[in-house]
């Protein structure tokens, strides 16, 4: 069959069927290419995720055959999608919002992928009993009213090895030697500007009234570590690479969790 035209097809799907549901189940944040349609071709970032993606995508195996990955905050489902690409055995990506979810579910059904999407926030990831050998947590942290509790339940619940993390950050890019400890008297540390900060956003910022911490770069290692995670690298300023350090017990949780 010729791939020209309205009636070309991407899998069981044609061009004209393509179209009418990206439009339908829009507007996506995820840029994905879907029978050679951009499903957010004009995105205010550029052709996001996947710039991102090229920065830190070395970083990660090449080859996840037999692995299981868990995508924590999927969206669209690009970095399941670039998961399940690279062979991993079992891919499950949970999002909050079902409209993403839909967009995920319907991006990977064109692509001809067996991706598993469910309905969870990050604080419900215990329902999940399984562990993963990576979890992906990228752009969701500055999202969360309790982000420190979300890598706890990460960490206890379903990371058994490798934790990708990823936030925007704001603020210093400088790494200082931060002491173990400075007396009761030590005001002036708090006031240099790489001093690990997560910063405050009261309303809005971005016009998006769901980004409530950011980090600086000296306070996204310092939490990861303080729950529990091994830095192995720094691939880009915002994408943290770790395994998890099996030499820290994990912080208690509340009963709740």
């Amino acid at each position: 069959m010729s791939d020209e035209g309205n009636g070309a097809r991407s899998g069981s799907f044609t061009t004209d069927e393509i179209a009418r549901r990206v439009a339908e189940l829009g507007p996506w944040f995820h840029n994905l290419s879907l029978g050679g349609l951009q499903t957010a071709p004009d995105h205010f970032l550029g052709d996001y995720p996947s710039f991102k993606w090229r920065n830190f995508q070395h970083a990660i195996p090449e080859d996840l055959t037999g692995l299981t990955v868990l995508d924590v905050g999927c969206n669209a489902g690009f970095y399941s999608i670039q998961m399940k690409q690279r062979g991993a055995k079992r891919v499950v990506g949970i999002d909050h919002d079902k409209d993403y979810l839909a967009q995920a579910r319907f991006a990977t059904e064109v692509l001809g992928l067996d991706i598993t999407f469910e309905q969870l926030s990050v604080y419900e990831v215990g329902r999940l009993r399984e562990q993963f050998d990576v979890v992906l947590f990228l752009g969701v942290f500055y999202h969360l009213r309790h982000p420190l509790l979300a890598l706890d339940l990460l960490r206890h619940h379903v990371t058994k090895d490798w934790f990708i993390f990823q936030s925007m950050q704001r603020g210093s890019r400088t790494l200082p030697a931060i002491e173990e400890d400075y007396p009761f008297s030590e005001t002036a540390i708090f006031d240099k500007p790489g001093y690990p900060k997560m910063h405050f956003i009261e309303n809005s910022y971005s016009q998006d009234c769901t980004n409530w911490w950011v980090p600086n770069r000296a306070c996204a290692g310092a939490v990861l570590r303080s729950s529990g995670f091994t830095v192995e690298a720094n691939p880009e300023p915002e994408v943290f690479v770790c395994r998890v350090d099996h030499s820290v017990n994990p912080h208690p949780l509340p009963e709740a969790c």
